[in-house]
């Protein structure tokens, strides 16, 4: 089609004349909204980068006379970030005389590995860096997955405050209710048992 009928036909139509192939031979053009073209182009490239998965790789240190309370604590932690979808590098911190017992550190990453295998394997078997001991664990969720479920989580959270939106207010009004009638109950019983020590002693 000669230019000008191209030209004559995107005026015609309020449309753009825009060229898709300039290479070709004759070239290609077409006719489009040029700026909504631009516009969903935009908001595509917005969703890919949004859906799009970054490798991250998290790292817990830990000592291999860990107490328990602390262990469970990391072992939190380490169970959120598989959770997201990521990787996550166990660090065991060896200090004097500790690194002559290489086998407390092995023994307590395999524990880990062996709590959090529901969610993640070990990528990386433990091996030895100096000082220190390191081993690897792998998601069994891809993070595509893991943030594909935190968005779905997240919208029904905001649909059920919406749906109740004075649910919150309503249960901290009745927690505050029981407060009140608990101490309510205890104030009754301890002036009975006062009353009773009372009769008790003047009998």
């Amino acid at each position: 089609m000669p230019l000008a009928k191209a030209l004559e036909l995107a005026q015609e139509y309020d449309l753009d004349l825009v060229e898709v192939a300039a290479t070709a031979r004759p070239p290609v053009c077409k006719l489009m909204d040029y700026g909504k073209f631009k516009y969903e182009s935009a908001m595509k490239a917005r969703e890919a980068r949004k859906n799009q998965a970054h490798t991250v790789i998290k790292e817990m240190k830990l000592r291999p006379k860990i107490d328990p309370h602390d262990y469970d604590t990391k072992k939190g932690h380490v169970v959120r970030f598989l959770k997201q979808g990521d990787k996550v590098k166990i660090t065991i911190m060896f200090r004097g005389r500790e690194q002559s017992r290489p086998e407390l550190g092995y023994r307590l990453l395999q524990r880990l590995a062996e709590d959090v295998q529901d969610l993640g394997f070990i990528e990386s078997n433990p091996k030895q860096d100096g000082r220190n001991m390191i081993m690897v664990l792998g998601p069994h969720k891809k993070k595509t997955e893991a943030m594909a479920e935190a968005r779905q989580a997240q919208e029904a959270r905001k649909a059920e405050a919406k749906a109740n939106p004075g649910r919150s207010q309503n249960a901290a009004d009745s927690d505050a209710v029981n407060a009140e009638e608990s101490d309510g109950s205890e104030g009754s019983v301890e002036s009975t048992e006062t009353r009773s020590a009372e009769a008790s002693a003047e009998a």
